[in-house]
């Protein structure tokens, strides 16, 4: 069966890299002013061309995701269940190279972290563990992963990349969404920087939305690690295309963005490329005007400064008071975190700063009587 795999292989980096920063002023306004926006158009709106165009692509992008989205804007929580790992990977606090006390929680752990986060008016929760087939592997996740559910309205799962009947059978569980970022889409540096275990091999982790679509699950995240390549941009650009390829064969399937800037942790290496705030904003403004329908998503990575200014533009999902470790919510320990966050807001208080910007904080918008994500679907 054809993955993304065989449409990832036409691509080559140096080439998107060049057409990209080839682009014109001219090509930037044709992309503004297009009714139906192209791959080419995509590449001018995250050229070096477009930064004089910041203002006018910022306010397509708004217009484009009130229509789309109104007024709202949804809120999530990660929730941290381990940090065991069997990878080493350079830019992650949890890899196994470093020196930190692991822990997995346990079922009393579990339902303190979850009343701490209903305590704070969550309904939208993301499970997220460290790679660990053996230890924090489908059993862990069967054991666990209903009572959870039973608690919450909407949950999703950041972990190992799985098998498609595995994600099959925890959408029978209650899972709604899964999150896989590619990290980068340049093989050599996808190499360089994941030196052991399972996640070293690129392919199964590229077709992982393949086997998300195939399993039918509701909602499949995307993103790359800004920063780990030399070329952002190409790496931007080949997220969308791997998007776009996913709408087209999996259609039933809905889909997210995010967008994580490369953050400091335990060992962690420095960004190999750089993206400022204004080329973040310009490259969330640029996948809007292309996919008007695409819910984007920006994390506690960003400063309360950039997020209460960029949110009003085109983001309509957030996390807020993210605790990167497990017990972070009911026992807080700093020293468990996979990555350092920037905006340690309550989440009352970017509520009410969304609410200033005349926005709608969405905690629950769904029930399962309404059919979306049900079992029953």
């Amino acid at each position: 069966m054809k993955t993304f795999t065989s449409h990832w292989q036409q691509f080559d980096w140096d080439d998107i890299r060049l057409r990209i920063n080839s682009k014109t002023g001219a090509d930037v306004e044709r992309a503004l002013n297009a009714s139906k926006r192209s791959r080419d158009d995509m590449m001018a709106l995250l050229s070096p061309a477009a930064q004089p165009y910041l203002e006018a692509l910022a306010q397509q992008a708004q217009r484009l995701t009130r229509q789309r989205f109104g007024n709202t804007v949804s809120f999530y929580v990660p929730l941290y269940l381990s940090n065991l790992c069997a990878n080493d990977c350079t830019y992650c606090g949890f890899s196994m190279s470093n020196r930190l006390r692991r822990k997995t929680l346990d079922e009393a752990e579990i339902v303190r972290e979850c009343d701490a986060l209903q305590a704070l008016g969550f309904d939208h929760i993301l499970l997220v563990t460290g790679e660990h087939q053996s230890k924090v592997g489908m059993d862990y996740f069967r054991q666990h992963l209903p009572a959870i559910r039973s608690r919450f309205s909407s949950l999703q799962m950041e972990v190992q990349p799985l098998a498609q009947a595995e994600y099959a059978e925890l959408k029978t569980l209650g899972l709604d969404g899964v999150l896989v970022y590619q990290e980068t889409y340049n093989e050599g540096c996808y190499a360089r920087h994941h030196l052991r275990g399972n996640k070293q091999d690129f392919f199964w982790r590229l077709e992982t939305p393949d086997r998300l679509g195939r399993a039918g699950i509701d909602k499949i995240g995307l993103g790359a690690l800004i920063g780990l390549s030399d070329s952002w941009r190409v790496d931007c650009y080949l997220l969308a295309e791997h998007l776009l390829w996913l709408q087209q064969h999996y259609w039933q399937s809905r889909y997210s963005v995010s967008f994580p800037r490369l953050r400091p942790c335990a060992g962690g290496v420095e960004p190999a490329s750089l993206m400022n705030e204004r080329e973040l904003v310009q490259t969330i403004c640029a996948f809007r005007l292309l996919m008007p329908e695409v819910e984007l998503s920006l994390s506690t990575r960003e400063s309360p400064w950039f997020r209460d200014r960029v949110i009003p533009l085109a983001i309509n999902t957030v996390s807020a008071f993210s605790r990167t470790q497990p017990g972070g919510y009911a026992d807080g320990n700093p020293e468990l975190e996979q990555f350092a966050t920037h905006d340690s807001r309550r989440p009352e208080e970017v509520a009410a700063a969304l609410v200033e910007a005349g926005l709608q904080p969405v905690w629950k918008d769904w029930d399962h009587f309404l059919g979306r994500g049900s079992q029953l679907s």
